[in-house]
C-alpha cells in the first residue's frame, strides 16, 4: 500500500464516535437526493450507492445475469480494459466496490480529496460504459460457475437454498441469485447490457457521503456520476408472503455435523411493533452469549458452538430466521430446545431483568457503530432505502428505551409462531422425520 494511502486509512479507521451526526440533506439539478456528514478534518470522502431492485429484477430465464453483470463492472470501462481499469484505480489510491444482493445493487467508493474528481470520472465510466469485454465475461462467468459448485458442496448453503424454495416458491427470492451454472453459461454480452439498463437507473437510486466534501461539491458530484444512467427500469417483483408450516425438512448429505436453518414470517421494518419485536429477538437469539438459545443450547447442555435468530427484513417479504449446527446425533436435541423457547418466550414474554440488560447493551452499543466515513455512509444509504427519517441516528436508542416488559409479551405472542416453525435440516440427523420431498 502507498504511504499517503497507507497513512489516509489509519486516520479513517482511527476516527472517533461523533456525539452527534449532522446530516445535511442534498438535491442536485438534477433531482438526485442524498444525504452527507461533512468532515473536513480528514482529506478522505465515502461514497455509498444503492440502487434497488438488484437480482430481484433478473429477465425471466436468464437467473444469474445482475450478478454477474455486476461482477464486470470493474473488469474494463470506457477505453480502459480490465488491467488498463485496475492500474488506474491503483494509481488515484482509490477504491471501488460493487455487490448484488436480491433487493439492491450497491456501490462503495472511497477516495482522497486531492484526486477526487479523476476518481469519480473513472468511477463514472464503470457505471455508465463498462465495456463487458467477452474475456472478461468468460473469466469473471468461470469465477461464478466455481462459487455455484461450491454452494453444491455447501450444507449451508444447501439449508438456506432448500429454505428458500420452499418459502418463496417462484418468486425471485425462491431462487439462488447466482443463477444455475445452466442459466449462467448460457448469458451473453446483450444480457449484461439488458441487466445493466435494467438494475441501474436513475428512479430508484439513494446515495450518501461522508468526509471532505461540501453540499455543493457533492451535488456536482452526482449529476456527473449518475446522470448519463437510463432514467427508469422495469417494475419491481410483488411483496410474497412468507408461508411454512411447523416441522422438519431433512435434505441428506455426507458430513458428520448437521446444519440446521429455521423460521418463519417476520416483521416489516416500518411495522409499530419493530423495535419491542427488535428487543424481544436480542434476549431469545440475537448473537450474544447471553440469548436463551445460546444459554440453553450451547451452555447448559454443548449441543453446538453457537446458535441465533435474526429478524430477516427483505423489500417484498420478511422472515424471523435463525441458525444452528449440531452432531448428527445431537441435532435432534437441539432442535427440541430450540422449539421449546420458542414457544415459552410467545407464551411468557421476557423477565425486566433480561429487558434492562438488553436495553443496557443495545443502547450502548449503537454509538460505537459510527466508527468512520465508510461506515456513516453505509448506515445512511440504509436508513434512506428502509424509509427511515434523517433524525432516526438522534431517536433510535429513545425507541429502544420505550419498549416496556408488557410490548415484549404482546409483540413475542404476535411474532412468535411455533406452529409455523420450519426447520431445513442437511446432514445425517438422527432422530426426526423422513427426507421429504419439496
Amino acid at each position: 500500500m502507498k504511504p499517503l494511502l497507507a497513512f489516509v486509512f489509519s486516520l479513517f479507521l482511527a476516527t472517533p464516535v461523533l456525539a452527534e451526526i449532522d446530516i445535511q440533506q442534498v438535491e442536485t439539478p438534477l433531482g438526485f437526493k442524498a444525504w452527507l456528514v461533512e468532515e473536513p478534518s480528514i482529506p478522505f470522502t465515502s461514497l455509498q450507492i444503492r440502487f434497488r431492485g438488484g437480482t430481484s429484477l433478473d429477465a425471466p430465464g436468464k437467473r444469474g445475469a445482475t450478478n454477474l453483470m455486476v461482477g464486470l463492472l470493474e473488469e474494463g470501462a470506457g477505453e480502459l480494459d480490465a488491467r488498463g481499469f485496475a492500474e488506474a484505480r491503483e494509481q488515484l489510491a482509490a477504491s471501488f466496490d460493487y455487490d448484488a444482493s436480491a433487493d439492491a445493487v450497491s456501490v462503495s467508493a472511497r477516495f482522497l480529496s486531492e484526486n477526487r474528481d479523476a476518481a469519480v470520472e473513472l468511477l463514472r465510466e464503470s457505471l455508465v460504459n463498462p465495456r463487458f469485454d467477452q474475456d472478461a465475461i468468460d473469466r469473471v462467468r468461470e469465477q461464478v460457475l466455481s462459487g455455484i459448485r461450491s454452494d453444491a458442496m455447501d450444507p449451508d448453503a444447501i439449508a438456506s437454498a432448500t429454505f428458500d424454495a420452499m418459502v418463496f416458491g417462484d418468486h425471485p427470492y425462491g431462487s439462488d441469485p447466482q443463477g444455475t451454472e445452466q442459466s449462467v453459461t448460457a448469458l451473453d454480452r446483450d444480457d449484461m447490457i439488458a441487466a445493466h439498463d435494467a438494475t441501474m437507473t436513475r428512479d430508484r437510486v439513494y446515495i450518501a457521503a461522508a468526509g471532505d466534501i461540501t453540499p455543493e461539491e457533492l451535488s456536482a458530484l452526482i449529476d456527473r456520476l449518475l446522470g448519463d444512467l437510463p432514467e427508469t427500469g422495469p417494475a419491481l417483483p410483488p411483496d410474497v408472503a412468507a408461508e411454512t408450516t411447523a416441522g422438519t425438512t431433512v435434505v441428506p448429505f455426507d458430513t458428520p455435523q448437521s446444519v440446521a436453518v429455521f423460521g418463519h414470517e417476520g416483521l416489516a421494518i416500518d411495522d409499530p411493533d419493530f423495535f419491542a419485536a427488535y428487543v424481544m429477538n436480542t434476549i431469545l437469539g440475537g448473537g450474544s452469549f447471553e440469548s436463551r438459545l445460546m444459554n440453553e443450547v450451547r451452555e447448559k447442555r454443548g449441543l453446538t458452538y453457537g446458535v441465533y435468530s435474526y429478524l430477516a427484513g427483505m423489500d417484498h417479504a420478511e422472515l424471523l430466521m435463525g441458525r444452528v449446527a449440531s452432531a448428527n446425533d445431537r441435532i435432534a436435541e437441539a432442535i427440541s430446545v430450540i422449539r421449546d423457547e420458542w414457544a415459552k418466550m410467545a407464551s411468557e414474554g421476557v423477565t425486566e431483568q433480561e429487558l434492562e440488560q438488553t436495553k443496557t447493551y443495545l443502547t450502548g452499543a449503537y454509538p460505537l457503530r459510527f466508527d468512520g466515513n465508510g461506515t456513516i455512509a453505509r448506515i445512511l444509504v440504509g436508513m434512506q432505502m428502509d424509509g427511515l427519517p434523517a433524525d432516526y441516528i438522534a431517536s433510535r436508542n429513545d425507541r429502544i428505551e420505550a419498549v416496556t416488559q408488557d410490548d415484549v409479551k404482546r409483540v413475542a405472542a404476535r411474532v412468535l409462531r411455533p406452529d409455523a416453525l420450519r426447520f431445513v435440516v442437511v446432514g445425517q440427523p438422527e432422530g426426526l422425520e423422513e427426507p421429504q420431498v419439496q
